[in-house]
């Protein structure tokens, strides 16, 4: 290919020709077959990079699987800027088509700020540019990340009371269509109202029944049982169970049927398992209910769907709950331990909601990350002078000292490529920073502290 013609890369336009000089001498060109790969994750990154034909198809790895990230075409600049600190190509490259590249050496810059001062602040401007998008889409990412990791832990929370519901109506409908054979058998062989009236006051009114120990509920279980199958009652074992948890014991069940001829007594205990077995089943289907209910309220205080996102003044500890209780699947995968020290008298601060919510978020979802099996996450509050303080504790393996002093650092992050973008703790800082408050962290083994300091709303 003859030399380049630089002026076609807008980056270049308008320069003078001694610049244009310059970058011919110090530059090279290179050509790759289409499909060519020309940058690995893990290369060092030494090269600016302009698109003299063809373009480059840039890929993310994650978790072995390689995604399209971004595009770019002839006339484009890329690779690395004046001033830029990436040191180590984190994604992989793809000639598209036949692809000719002018590449500079970052060794050549320091020389190349000496002859077009100008040229250097286009590359910064570009660089700048640049290091925006890019933060703007690993933010945006990092945000559908947490919420599908949300949205993960919601369907489960929600799939268990839809199941329960589901299970409770299936059997609740054929308890139904039982009832009346149930009502014909216990209107014949009953032998008074009165009798009648003893049994029914049995299924309206269930109670809890108390046992001082496990021991003393299964031996009533089996006395209750026993006189059962004397009844001629089937599967007595069964229906004992049930009969006890609404808090009937054999003492008052005998005196109940104590009107009622062996023979009536099948009939009437049919048709009172019956009862009891549908109060049992509408219960659980309120429970559910009430369940599901309140996923949805916490769902409605996490995001602060029902008001604006204007400053107002707020309550930390409902905030920190309504995190928990999002997160409340992902603390009872690793069976951890939740310990609350709030302060009585918190006073309110004045913020954002949805905004502190993604910060208790990011911070919990951290620790829950950092900790084994059976650790145990610390929430505490405070008010000191002007400010309330909110600490996350946990007693993880701590932070390494090497790593403690970039923890902040915006891309920075400790896990394993893909899963995670390094911008949790700084999307964190910015907002309580937004907020007037500051971030501090101090980490040692056994014992991992984010304190977040926010000023008291007046």
């Amino acid at each position: 290919m003859p030399a380049p013609d630089l002026t076609r890369i807008p980056t270049f336009a308008g320069l003078p020709p001694e610049t244009l000089d310059w970058l011919l001498a110090n530059g090279e060109q290179r050509c790759f077959e289409p499909g060519e790969i020309v940058a690995r994750p893990g290369d060092e990154a030494e090269y600016m990079m302009a698109i003299l034909a063809g373009g480059l198809q840039f890929y993310t790895l994650h978790n072995g699987n390689r995604e399209p990230a971004f595009r770019i075409e002839t006339g484009q600049v890329s690779g690395v800027l004046p001033y830029s600190r990436l040191r180590v190509i984190r994604g992989e490259s793809v000639a598209v088509g036949e692809t000719w590249l002018y590449m500079l050496h970052r060794s050549k810059f320091p020389e190349l700020e000496q002859t077009s001062p100008e040229l250097v602040q286009r590359l910064v401007s570009l660089m700048s540019d640049r290091a925006r998008q890019e933060a703007r889409a690993q933010e945006r990412d990092d945000k559908l990340r947490a919420l599908g990791k949300l949205s993960a832990g919601l369907a489960h929370e929600l799939n268990n009371p839809a199941a329960a519901i589901m299970r409770a109506s299936e059997r609740l409908n054929c308890n139904l269509q039982a009832r009346p054979g149930l009502l014909q058998e216990l209107v014949r062989h009953c032998p008074s109202p009165e009798a009648l009236a003893e049994l029914t006051r049995l299924a309206a009114a269930p109670v809890t029944p108390t046992f001082s120990s496990a021991l003393d509920r299964a031996d009533a279980e089996d006395e209750l049982s026993n006189w059962l199958e004397d009844q001629g009652v089937p599967d007595g074992y069964q229906l004992a169970a049930g009969l006890l948890d609404a808090g009937i014991t054999l003492p008052v069940l005998t005196a109940a049927l104590a009107a009622w001829a062996a023979e009536a007594r099948p009939a009437a205990l049919a048709w009172l398992e019956g009862q009891l077995t549908g109060l049992r089943l509408v219960h659980d289907v309120q429970e559910a209910g009430s369940r599901i209910t309140t996923l949805v309220t916490n769902v409605k205080t996490y995001s602060h769907m029902d008001r604006g996102q204007d400053f107002a003044p707020l309550d930390i500890h409902t905030g920190l709950e309504s995190t928990l209780n999002m997160l409340g699947y992902s603390l009872r995968a690793k069976n951890l331990r939740v310990v609350r020290e709030y302060a009585s008298d918190l006073p309110q601060v004045r913020g954002q909601v949805s905004s502190l919510n993604q910060v208790w978020t990011n911070l919990l979802d951290n620790a829950i990350d950092a900790l084994p099996g059976g650790g145990e996450i610390t929430l505490r509050t405070r008010r000191e002078d002007d400010f309330v303080r909110v600490f996350i504790i946990d007693n993880g393996p701590g932070i390494p000292p090497e790593v403690l002093p970039r923890i902040l650092e915006p891309f920075f992050t400790t896990k394993p490529a893909g899963e995670g973008s390094g911008l949790g703790l700084d999307i964190a800082l910015r907002i309580v920073e937004q907020h007037g408050g500051h971030l501090e962290i101090q980490s040692e083994p056994g014992h991992t502290e984010f304190g977040v300091w926010l000023p008291v709303s007046n």
